[in-house]
């Protein structure tokens, strides 16, 4: 051997990397708010508190995008895979009532790709705009071996901040309160390695026309980030619960928020399937019963909220461009969170 051997030699591009940086420094500036004291580039990132919150509790959460990464790897579509993965944390936070504050990200790929990664993360930084919390900062990991060519994993860490009396606990859900279900943009993040072997299982044609674009299009729908709207509407008339319709779909998140003794009555009939969610049930031949346990099936975030309260919540929310309806009720129930709910 008459040269040694260097990193890139070993498969890691130290200047791939560097290059990444440089390009999405402006668009992590962008997410920035006045409490960042510091950002990209040392070894941790620094986010004062002081002034802002009289007793603070801080949120925490982390997730991914689940294998719908695969399909927009499939398609070649990068630019909107992070504002589902901004979305799937901060939707998480809200729902204790928490402002999301800063997020963090993780990239990981066997060989980098410039354009591929920075392609990603400027969809992360737009899904930090869209929620107000900023991207402060983040890991771009090269590991030759680890995935094939042309792969990348992301996750996903968002920190957020409610005032202790105003936690969202559950505690205050009680018999009588009305589901208040927001619509979804399609199947957000959830459910895609089923959708993917639907699609498999009928060898569908994902440019064929549906509805106003493609089924791709339809199918890569970046999720909702509810922050603002919901945050702003807590100032306003606050709901005793919130839930986020991920994994597990509408029969086991909404339970997550109600207390012992009370279970769920949700109306069958008010889960009007989506054309997207209509094409999945017809061409995998899915159970009803297996759509709401794994998809959103249209609804993509629900309140709890006094009876009282739902049709001025209703008109509250028409008006900020987030279509609602009415989709069951909270009522006295002992059991297995199975047996607490019933859709029917």
């Amino acid at each position: 051997m008459t040269q040694g051997l260097t990193y890139r030699d070993a498969g890691v591009d130290i200047d791939a990397g560097e290059a990444v940086v440089d390009r999405i420094k402006p668009l992590v500036a962008r997410t920035f708010r006045k409490e960042v004291l510091s950002g990209l580039g040392g070894f941790g990132a620094l986010f004062e508190l002081a002034g802002r919150y009289r007793d603070p509790v801080l949120v925490s959460g982390t997730d991914g995008v689940g294998t719908k990464l695969k399909l927009a790897q499939q398609l070649n579509r990068h630019d909107s895979i992070g504002i589902d993965l901004v979305a799937m944390c901060v939707n998480d936070v809200l729902v204790q009532g928490a402002e999301p504050l800063f997020f963090l990200d993780y990239f990981a790929t066997g060989k980098l790709q410039v354009d591929t990664a920075v392609s990603v993360i400027a969809g992360i930084a737009k899904g930090c705009e869209l929620s107000g919390c900023a991207l402060i900062g983040g890991e771009t990991a090269e590991m030759p071996d680890m995935y094939p060519p042309g792969e990348y994993d992301l996750a996903g860490f968002c920190v957020g901040a409610v005032e202790k009396a105003n936690l969202l606990t559950g505690d205050r859900v009680q018999a009588g309160d009305v589901i208040l279900g927001i619509e979804s943009s399609g199947p957000h993040s959830n459910g895609y390695s089923l959708i993917r072997r639907i699609i498999k299982h009928v060898d569908a044609d994902l440019a064929m026309p549906f509805g106003s674009g493609s089924l791709a299009d339809a199918l890569m729908q970046p999720t909702t980030i509810y922050v603002k709207p919901i945050l702003a509407l807590m100032q306003e008339r606050p709901a005793h619960a919130l839930a986020h319709i991920t994994g597990g779909g509408l029969k086991e998140n909404i339970i997550r928020v109600v207390p012992d003794g009370l279970g769920l009555d949700i109306d069958a009939a008010s889960l009007k399937l989506p054309p997207v969610f209509q094409w999945l049930q017809e061409a995998g031949a899915v159970a009803d019963a297996e759509m709401w346990r794994t998809f959103n099936c249209g609804i993509g975030f629900t309140l709890l909220l006094d009876a009282n309260d739902v049709t001025s919540t209703q008109a509250w929310l028409q008006a900020r461009g987030l279509a609602s309806r009415v989709i069951g009720e909270v009522v006295a129930r002992d059991g297995t969170d199975d047996e607490r709910v019933r859709i029917d």
